[in-house]
């Protein structure tokens, strides 16, 4: 993609758009468990009886006497980890993400977020990739769940080599934190050593006619996107703003002002997640043409991942057309 400037680093040298490595962020997160284990003993780690699945197991195998399982009580599990980090534990507390911020709010609200303890919500499975499971098991709302909370830090990694560097990352910072990342297999293709700076965003592509702010699995579509676009010579910035909250409103200021318009996409309902949050800044600081790619207050449902974005609007074909369509708002 010669078409594009690539920032140093941040990127696998050579990325082959159309054949990517495939590796499951989840992975990436009970890895960087692992290492921790080895490296850290203050870290524990909780299980919701879903252990196999987001892949907690690989830790409860190598550290079975720092792993608790508490099954099916997703409310108990929040109150065990803050009573864990009471205690000077580092608690790692692991579900689906529909199971990880709906079923314990309140828990998380007062526990942990109300008392800033040093709990990290890691949840997997989350938004349509969940699939054949449907709408029950789809969080499409999770990150609007949290980031209302005070105190609260929101990550969406990217990819398994993100996902293993800020659970690694996170797990430095004394504060409460949510992990959202996903179960199946997908595009990994950020540079295994780039650096991870919590709350400050990173510039993948840079371009002039408009900039794409996305998160989580929405920036390999937003990869695609651009690919498209490029043969139409529309040149995109693309930011991956995997720190939610806090939100790098300095990046976000700076693409309005130089690209003119922007296009936000995640894999999350459109009100309350990345696109909300890009509005409010965008309103307050510095006014600009927005165009959101989301779950259009729906549920999802049964399918494979690649018919719910297509069904959904959220996949490259739909970023593309916002972005010709938030480019003709420019003013």
């Amino acid at each position: 993609m010669n078409f594009i400037h690539k920032e140093k680093n941040l990127l696998v040298e050579n990325l082959d758009l159309a054949n990517p490595e495939l590796k499951e962020s989840r992975r990436g997160f009970g890895d960087a468990l692992v290492e921790l284990g080895r490296t850290n003993p203050n870290v524990v780690v909780l299980g919701g009886d879903v252990s196999g699945s987001v892949r907690t197991d690989l830790f409860r195998d190598a550290y079975p006497e720092r792993f608790i399982s508490v099954g099916i009580a997703e409310q108990d599990m929040m109150g065990v980890a803050a009573g864990l980090a009471v205690v000077g534990k580092i608690p790692f507390a692991s579900t689906y993400g529909e199971f990880a911020t709906g079923r314990p709010f309140d828990q998380i609200r007062q526990s942990i977020a109300y008392s800033e303890m040093n709990v990290k919500i890691c949840a997997s499975h989350c938004g349509f990739t969940v699939g054949p499971d449907g709408a029950t098991h789809q969080s499409l709302e999770d990150v609007a769940i949290m980031r209302v909370l005070p105190h609260m830090n929101i990550i969406t990694p990217v990819d398994y080599n993100q996902t293993y560097r800020t659970i690694i990352e996170c797990s430095k910072i004394d504060a409460p934190f949510y992990v959202r990342f996903y179960r199946d297999n997908s595009p990994n293709f950020t540079n295994p050593d780039a650096p991870f700076t919590f709350g400050k965003a990173d510039t993948l592509y840079d371009g002039s006619d408009c900039t794409i702010i996305a998160s989580g699995l929405m920036v390999w579509e937003s990869m695609m996107a651009i690919e498209s676009l490029a043969k139409e010579k529309i040149s995109i910035r693309l930011i991956n703003m995997h720190t939610i909250k806090p939100l790098d409103t300095d990046a976000i200021i700076r693409a309005a002002k130089e690209t003119g318009c922007i296009v936000t996409a995640e894999d999350h309902q459109k009100k309350g997640g990345l696109g909300g949050a890009v509005a409010e800044t965008l309103a307050q600081l510095y006014p600009a043409p927005v165009e959101f790619i989301g779950a259009n207050d729906t549920f999802g449902e049964s399918g494979k991942a690649t018919e719910l974005y297509e069904k959904y609007g959220i996949s490259s074909r739909h970023i593309a057309e916002a972005v010709k369509k938030v480019i003709r708002r420019k003013k």
